[in-house]
């Protein structure tokens, strides 16, 4: 399953950990499968796949970053570590976590002309942003039960906007990297089956 809008939406229940952090948003993806293993083992592939194991990975973010090499990042991540790993020390922030249902990472993709953060990023923080200039993007990994030794992972990502300066300048990035963005997020996901579908995982 997959969809995309940028349309503004709301969250209408506040049941996941994204809900309370990106309730409403502009822009949206949202991808899922259905793994033949327990949620746990499925939690725990989307904690320890890496970008090696992530089909085109290499070349979809290759493109995203132009050809440029750049610093290490969840674009330009060592092939054997922990995607998420990569992300959460780099230019992502870990929102929350409760362990075998739901991760939820965060980051800043537009903000105000010569903006520099005062403190340490927090979760409370990204939470609390609403002033002009700023797009939040979160993305979050969901595992629920669907049957015996059986689960559903689904991957969502949502952008809110904080005024239409902001919306403008994301949404002429969204029309370039939304097609790889969400074949990235769908081999993201096979990636994560074929590792807790392993009967060695």
């Amino acid at each position: 399953m997959e969809s995309h809008s940028s349309q503004s939406a709301h969250a209408d229940t506040p049941n996941t950990q994204l809900n309370q952090f990106v309730p409403v948003y502009q822009f949206h993806e949202i991808h899922s499968i259905r793994i033949a293993a327990p949620k746990e083992k499925a939690y725990a592939a989307i904690k320890s796949v890496t970008a090696d194991e992530i089909f085109l990975f290499r070349t979809l973010t290759w493109i995203r970053r132009l050809g440029r090499p750049g610093p290490e990042s969840i674009l330009n991540a060592p092939g054997h570590e922990p995607i998420l790993d990569v992300a959460a020390r780099t230019s992502f922030l870990l929102l929350a976590e409760v362990p075998n249902h739901e991760i939820v990472v965060g980051t800043a993709v537009v903000v105000p002309h010569g903006w520099r953060p005062s403190q340490r990023p927090t979760p409370e923080g990204f939470k609390a942003v609403h002033e002009p200039g700023f797009a939040l993007a979160a993305m979050n990994f969901l595992v629920e039960d669907a049957g015996p030794d059986a689960c559903t992972v689904t991957t969502e990502t949502r952008i809110y906007a904080t005024d239409s300066s902001a919306r403008r300048r994301f949404a002429a990035y969204w029309r370039v990297i939304y097609p790889g963005s969400s074949l990235l997020r769908r081999t993201w996901l096979r990636a994560i089956a074929r590792r807790a579908e392993s009967p060695t995982s």
